[in-house]
């Protein structure tokens, strides 16, 4: 019997996870837009400032995971249900991952090196 390697079929945990990480990156971007309105962005002083604070460095470590796994989630999908050749899908899968945890690293250092 030769197995179907097509579709997501992952159901509620990435219905879920897609809510969930869509939801804390709202909140962020609504803090960050809140936080601009209030100064925080009129020099590069008051920016560092802002990042400064351990709360909003982990809220934005927080932000990162979360588009990232969102960006994961989304495209592995799309991967899974278009690409049929199961060893592209691979190459493809991998190539993803890489750039995700890449740009994650790389926000990340820009963060704590502010």
């Amino acid at each position: 019997m030769k197995r179907l390697v097509v579709g997501a079929h992952y159901g509620l945990m990435d219905w879920l996870a897609q809510r969930i990480t869509g939801i804390i990156m709202a909140v962020y971007t609504l803090i960050v837009f809140a936080a601009m309105l209030g100064g925080a962005m009129s020099s590069r002083e008051a920016w560092q400032a802002f990042m400064a604070n351990g709360l909003i460095r982990f809220l934005s470590f927080l932000f990162i995971l979360s588009l990232c796994y969102h960006a994961w989630v989304g495209v592995r999908d799309i991967w899974m249900d278009y690409v049929k050749p199961a060893s592209v899908r691979v190459i493809l899968h991998v190539l993803t991952l890489l750039a995700l945890v890449g740009y994650a690293g790389w926000a990340i250092q820009i963060i704590w090196r502010l």
